[in-house]
């Protein structure tokens, strides 16, 4: 940089400083400095491209006037560099040499984003937006990050996020779940800010619901819509490294969609099931089964497959042959009642075994090797009818892997006892 200037930072804001990829981001719960971490960085950008323009982005304009410019204005200070502030503009004027200038815009419309160039930009709250709004107003700013300021030689365009975590959203679809190369996180619990007041954290912990304390103190991604399916289920407390071992019985669960079949792979350690692999976005039941055939009955696996009672009646394929006989002709033992356990029935012994009333987790999923189950877990919510929700396509992972559990641990007796039990359809 062209100067020297010291900052104070917490251990996370300094790793998120010290970042060199494209689009890094800061997510952290409520207090821990993602407005300071914004400064800092803008500053430090600003520092190094003398002749070029910081961009800084607010959802609205009460949070630029309020909040982000009077920030930047205080850093100025503080550093001794001299500025002008046009309100009417929303452009903050650097006049002494050795610091950039910084425009500061609204993301409340991405069509506004246009008629300037940035060299970098910071970003902040870009997750209480509406993922598609997010998602416009990220590839506008990208698209004017381009600018290559004169006396920079080597000019590196780089857009930095800052937000809390605002359930499953557009940070964490490209963040979290599945990030492309150059895009970094930094994740900040709360209590990493050694500087705020005593009782902050109590104070929140009496404020708020457990789910919204895991993401506004712990920094962490969760389904914050209202009526979630499986609350309680946690990618940490709930999770194992477990693997199929050589020779050990599989229990699966599956259930039957047109091109759309899932298969969930259990194994039981210590009468808890352990989600060790799946099998997800398959064709139809033919396909499925030759999946588990040749990955697991051909390798020497006892293979227990608990259906989908739907399959009694035709072939995910269309054909007249039943799905369950498919399955039986594969070699696989089938245990399935005549009609599916009522689906409240089903969540609430999927949810005993996530955590019963002991503070027991019976239900381990290695989120490694289940990440379509994992998220299906954690984000599927209920509908305005009271049941769980299918149009977001987090419930075929959930439907396969909940009816084992209804079967081997169901909270209520079995729906139907005459005759609906189909024991043993062994090889």
């Amino acid at each position: 940089m062209g100067r020297e200037v010291e900052m104070i930072m917490t251990s996370p804001q300094a790793e998120f400083f010290l970042k060199t990829c494209k689009y890094p981001a800061f997510v952290g719960g409520f207090g821990t400095g993602k407005t300071e971490t914004l400064a800092n960085c803008a500053i430090r950008d600003a520092f190094e491209a003398p002749t070029g323009m910081i961009a800084l982005y607010e959802p609205t304009y009460d949070l630029v006037r309020l909040i982000l410019a009077p920030r930047i204005e205080e850093k100025l200070s503080d550093y001794g560099v001299r500025y002008k502030y046009n309100k009417q503009e929303n452009i903050i004027y650097c006049s002494t040499g050795g610091c950039a200038d910084f425009v500061l815009r609204t993301l409340d419309n991405p069509a506004r984003i246009v008629g300037y160039e940035s060299y970098c930009a910071h970003v902040d709250e870009l997750d209480t937006l509406k993922r598609d709004h997010a998602a416009d107003a990220w590839r506008k700013i990208i698209a004017r990050n381009r600018q290559r300021p004169r006396g920079v030689e080597k000019a590196f365009n780089r857009v930095s996020v800052y937000t809390t975590p605002e359930g499953f959203r557009f940070v964490y679809e490209t963040w979290k779940r599945d990030p492309k190369a150059g895009y970094e996180i930094v994740q900040a619990p709360t209590r990493t800010n050694p500087f705020l007041p005593p009782d902050y954290i109590d104070s929140l912990r009496a404020s708020y619901p457990p789910q919204l304390i895991e993401a506004y103190l712990e920094g962490e991604f969760v389904n914050l819509t209202s009526g979630a399916v499986y609350p309680e289920f946690s990618r940490i407390l709930n999770h194992c490294d477990t693997t199929v071992q050589p020779g050990e019985p599989i229990h699966i669960g599956m259930d039957f969609n047109v091109n759309n079949m899932a298969g969930i792979i259990y194994v039981m350690r210590d009468s808890a099931l352990h989600a060790a692999d799946e099998m997800v976005k398959v064709r139809d039941t033919p396909e499925l089964a030759r999946m588990i055939k040749e990955r697991y009955l051909l390798e020497g696996h006892h293979v227990t497959v608990y259906p989908d009672a739907s399959g009694q009646n035709t072939s995910s394929k269309g054909a007249s042959v039943s799905d369950l006989s498919i399955l039986q002709q594969a070699g696989f033992t089938i245990r399935a009642n005549s009609v599916n356990p009522r689906v409240k029935d089903r969540v609430n012994a999927v949810n005993a075994l996530i955590l019963n009333d002991r503070g027991e987790r019976r239900l381990k999923v290695n989120t490694h090797a289940c990440p379509s189950l994992t998220e299906c877990l954690e984000q599927q919510p209920y509908n305005e009818h009271g049941e769980p929700d299918k149009k977001t396509g987090h419930d075929h992972a959930c439907d396969a892997a909940g009816y084992p559990i209804a079967f081997l641990f169901p909270v209520c007796k079995p729906v139907a006892t005459h005759g609906a039990h189909v024991p043993h359809m062994s090889r």
